[in-house]
């Protein structure tokens, strides 16, 4: 199985960047990794570096493609962040998508997301650990209101809290199939760009880039001069 891999991280229209992204080829296994820190709180960059990197490197101590695997690698990360509240409060999301020979498992803490494509169209995806979630697991809310709610900030998990480790892992790897693609993205980037308009992009798009540059371009097209970090890795399976 080849993958192509793309991804980027950019401040928007803030003078910090508090969202982080990378990953790691090892084998026949590779680890993605996207951390935003949180804005209510400080040092949200050193946060999400601090989880993106303590993931990574719990995978490369031993890649795995299993749930507790992944659950290890998440906790990682959760250790790193409160190992850095030492010194000053903070806390971060992440979302994590390890992809061996048998398939693909991924799991997240908060609202930065995972789509899994299929033929071009969403096949599955994370739902956010917030408040506009909540409700629309309550029927309260249709899940196209979450972007504008204005509660959609309002976060239920995060790494960061002491006793409070609460991942959503996928059971079991998923298998794949030639065409599958990957995005996984902070709220800064989703809150832009629609499902329907992720869809539209891949259509048009023969590399991961090409995927990402499309979708960007419509960020910068709504995005108000002010708004939130924007990060995303996009993968193709080939």
């Amino acid at each position: 199985m080849k993958l192509l891999l793309s991804s980027f991280s950019c401040p928007g229209g803030r003078t910090v960047n508090q969202d982080y992204c990378a990953s790691h080829i090892l084998g026949d296994f590779s680890c993605f990794a996207l951390a935003d820190g949180l804005g209510g709180h400080p040092d949200g960059d050193t946060a999400s570096k601090a989880a993106v990197e303590a993931i990574l490197a719990r995978f490369a101590h031993a890649p795995g493609l299993s749930p507790d695997t992944l659950r290890e690698c998440l906790l990682a990360g959760q250790n790193s962040v409160l190992e850095a509240q030492k010194h000053i409060d903070m806390r971060t999301t992440a979302v994590a998508l390890v992809i061996g020979k048998k398939g693909a498992l991924w799991g997240h803490v908060g609202d930065s997301r995972l789509y899994f494509f299929r033929r071009g169209a969403i096949f599955m995806q994370t739902e956010d650990h917030s408040v506009p979630q909540a409700m629309v697991n309550a029927g309260a809310l249709h899940s196209r209101q979450i972007r504008g709610h204005e509660d959609r900030n309002r976060l239920l998990r995060s790494l960061g809290k002491e006793e409070d480790f609460r991942p959503t892992i996928l059971s079991n790897p998923h298998g794949l199939r030639e065409g599958d693609a990957f995005l996984l993205c902070s709220d800064g980037f989703w809150e832009y760009v629609t499902e329907t308009e992720m869809e539209i992009e891949i259509a048009k798009s023969d590399t991961p880039e090409k995927w990402l540059n499309g979708m960007e371009r419509r960020i910068l097209t709504k995005a108000e001069p002010e708004h939130d970090n924007y990060s995303a890795i996009a993968v193709f399976v080939q």
